[in-house]
């Protein structure tokens, strides 16, 4: 068996209503004056309200900052810095949102607490200094990102996504009400399951998989494809609900201990330089990614109760259900451009521990079936 570091440092509070007992998780972290990290879409649905009533009612101050973009760039975290030291003596960060805004909030807390710019923490471990308590809560069944100890940013030059990971920059606590994910837009709720569902079948057969990673990806996968279709088409029904956002949780908590495979390193490209949503680009390539494993490690999926073939059809019916794309061209993809982005997908890292060894050349095939 292949030996594993499992060190969990983040409390979990899962379950209907949760978000309630905000203020006295950020009480017990130390909190009185509070950042709070979000986008537009959250506040323009009141959800930040709903958040804000435990912090007043616990008479804490705090700071709504709401600059945060889709796929957040260095600029971001920049205003989001200049906002917290603005306010002054900020004690605590929360995140709440999908996984830009929670990706945000960790990067701002590596700057505002040790300096520099986000390119100094490019990797894993670099941040010198404590950093600030932190409470993760996720909005949409997605990224996993409160799973994570990783903020995915954006250079707002070159559009180079950082991998900035530390320890010390995972959220303390972490609030699952499935309630917030209720009023998600349909197509929303559908490229962040998608993306959870990739979370859970790449980090299950990646090269870093372990006894631990792999416990997590099997229970995520069977939340998050029994529940998938039935989210979409009712969000009303909180067990449905709960299945998704605690399996996006798991799946993220698989990547944490393990990592992602080929799809994902196909997909970065694709956002970066046509601007696709992050789950509509991973959905794209899953199919292709998981058949070409397949042909020289089936055996690596069937853990996850499929084989390669009838994982594949899995994934075909859930895009369906979902009415995601099929097709890159029919995302304005031009043909030329494929070269380019098979070029970049090789200097992605996630691709490096796919299960089965990718090249420029493969790459671009997987572009090619997709086209």
């Amino acid at each position: 068996m292949k030996a594993f570091d499992f060190y969990p440092t983040t409390r979990v509070v899962f379950g209907e209503g949760t978000l309630a007992q905000l203020g006295e998780l950020s009480k017990e972290l130390g909190g009185s004056r509070i950042l709070f990290v979000t986008d537009p879409g959250i506040v323009s649905a009141r959800l930040t309200d709903r958040a804000i009533a435990p912090l007043q009612s616990a008479s804490l101050d705090f700071f709504v900052f709401d600059g945060v973009g889709e796929n957040p760039t260095t600029a971001h975290i920049e205003a989001g810095v200049a906002f917290a030291k603005a306010h002054g003596n900020i004690d605590l960060i929360v995140g709440m949102g999908g996984g830009s805004a929670m990706d945000c909030a960790k990067g701002i807390n590596f700057i505002l607490t040790n300096g520099g710019q986000m390119a100094d923490y490019w990797g894993m471990g670099h941040a010198a200094k404590p950093m600030l308590p932190s409470i993760g809560i996720p909005t949409t069944a997605g990224t996993g990102s409160e799973a994570q100890s990783y903020a995915l940013i954006s250079d707002a030059k070159t559009h180079v996504k950082m991998a900035c990971g530390d320890l010390k920059a995972r959220f303390r606590s972490v609030i699952l009400d499935p309630s917030l994910v209720e009023t998600v837009p349909k197509n929303v709720a559908a490229a962040a399951g998608i993306d959870a569902i990739a979370h859970a079948i790449e980090s299950y057969v990646c090269t870093r998989r372990n006894a631990i990673s792999m416990m997590f990806a099997q229970k995520a996968w069977q939340l998050l494809s029994s529940s998938f279709e039935s989210v979409l088409e009712d969000a009303s029904d909180s067990e449905t609900r709960s299945n998704m956002l605690l399996g996006a949780h798991f799946a993220g908590a698989a990547v944490e201990n393990a990592m992602l495979g080929a799809a994902h390193a196909c997909a970065n490209p694709l956002t970066a330089h046509f601007g696709i949503v992050h789950g509509v680009a991973v959905a794209l390539m899953l199919p292709a990614v998981v058949q070409f494993n397949g042909e020289t490690e089936n055996t690596r999926y069937r853990g996850l109760g499929v084989d390669v073939d009838e994982l594949v059809e899995k994934i075909a019916f859930l895009k369906e259900c979902a009415n995601l794309p099929f097709q890159l061209r029919d995302l304005g993809v031009s043909r030329d451009s494929l070269p380019i982005l098979a070029k970049d997908a090789t200097e992605q890292w996630t691709g490096t521990f796919n299960p089965r060894p990718v090249d420029e050349d493969e790459f671009l095939a997987l572009y090619e079936s997709v086209y």
